[in-house]
């Protein structure tokens, strides 16, 4: 009795397996149109690396059932990349559509077009239908790829320093005369280098053809070219730049396509409150450069106030400093007033802004020029009395004889 109960348990446990099998592999849908970007995906299309395609599946349901999705897997040499719908219920006999946009990856390092498949998965509560399309994928014509930017993590106000880069071609075609330019837009600091020509696919001298592509492709190839390139390229700081952290961008470009990548540099300056420093009613004009600067001074006289300056023009050695002092007269207390300072080519440096004194009080100039002069009437009077005091004549006396 026991051993029949036991046959009986085995047989209805394969029962329910075979039925699970046959359940699992039961078909969910007949595909009846897969199409890639638009086209037939049954015509061998083209894809180009980096591109983002839409892949559309048309199908009939052939069962009713719940909780189902499409699937569509780019299978490619190195790189598997899919993308799914959300789950959804079919109803047999209804058509269907569905589409998916799937990103191409880049693995044509060493091709410059190869095979993939696009695998079709529709599936879903233990019903599976698949279908595969071969498809042609190939790099994009122009392509500029920024592998690296390398910058010094921290430099100073007024330095050169390097900016290095690695750039390769990723493109079907060789790029000919590719330019680099590297620049910090919030200075309006820029630098342009000539890099060259890169190839698309290197080979040796004796090659032919690349064996790889699987199309009748002849001598796609260059061997007396690389298709990687480091070079370097020099930024040159202002010193009145202020400290903080600065975008540096990078642009590999020539006629045909264009490229770029954003690196950041911390830049300091022990100057950071600017080469004018005011103090009262003078300025302290600092030059941190390696050479003399020339500065013009303008005074702007507004209103009932007159501004003048000590130094109209003021040459300041590399590495030092000079004091300007301002004067003004027929202001208001606390009213503001400006001086201009040009370089040596005109431009406008800085407009420097002061800060009237109290009504009263007198500059240190002022002073010191009112104690000479009382020092030079005082003077002036001692030597009128001692002129005017006329020395007593003296009486002369005669010999006399008897």
């Amino acid at each position: 009795m026991d051993k029949k109960l036991m046959v009986s348990f085995l047989l209805a446990v394969s029962v329910l397996f075979l039925l699970a099998s046959v359940s699992a592999t039961s078909p969910l849908a007949t595909i009846t149109n897969v199409e890639v970007n638009g086209v037939s995906a049954s015509s061998n299309p083209a894809i180009s690396v980096g591109d983002t395609v839409t892949v559309r599946v048309d199908f009939t349901g052939l069962a009713n059932v719940q909780g189902i999705t499409v699937q569509a897997t780019l299978e490619g040499n190195s790189k598997n990349v899919n993308a799914e719908t959300n789950v959804f219920d079919v109803e047999s006999g209804s058509l269907y559509t569905k589409s998916l946009n799937i990103n191409v990856p880049f693995d044509l390092k060493d091709a410059l077009s190869d095979n993939v498949n696009l695998h079709i998965r529709i599936s879903g509560n233990g019903f599976s239908t698949e279908a595969d399309y071969p498809l042609r994928v190939q790099r994009s014509s122009y392509v500029a790829d920024i592998l690296s930017v390398i910058t010094p993590q921290q430099v100073k106000a007024g330095q050169l320093f390097p900016v290095d880069f690695v750039i390769q071609n990723d493109g079907y075609n060789d790029l000919t005369d590719l330019y680099v330019t590297a620049s910090i837009p919030a200075l309006s600091v820029t630098q342009t280098v000539f890099v060259g020509d890169l190839v698309a696919l290197p080979c040796n001298k004796d090659a032919t053809s690349v064996s790889n592509y699987n199309v009748n492709i002849t001598r796609k190839c260059n061997e007396n070219g690389q298709e990687t390139v480091s070079g370097r390229v020099f930024l040159q700081l202002p010193y009145g730049v202020q400290t903080g952290t600065y975008a540096i961008q990078l642009n590999a470009f020539n006629g045909d396509t264009s490229s770029s990548q954003i690196a950041q540099v911390s830049i300091s300056n022990d100057f950071s409150s600017g080469n004018f420093i005011v103090s009262g009613n003078q300025v302290l004009i600092v030059n941190p450069t390696n050479n003399v600067v020339v500065y013009r001074l303008v005074p702007e006289s507004t209103g009932s106030a007159s501004v003048s300056v000590s130094d109209t023009v003021v040459a300041v050695p590399a590495g030092a400093s000079k004091t300007v002092t301002t004067q003004v007269s027929g202001a208001v207390t606390g009213q503001p007033y400006i001086v201009d300072v040009f370089d040596s080519n005109g431009n406008l440096v800085q407009r420097v802004s002061f800060t009237a004194p109290q009504v009263g009080t007198s500059s240190p100039v002022i002073v010191l020029t009112i104690i000479l002069a009382i020092i030079f009437v005082v003077l002036l009077v001692v030597l009128i009395v001692l002129i005017g005091k006329k020395p007593e004549k003296t009486e002369e006396f005669g010999e006399s004889y008897y």
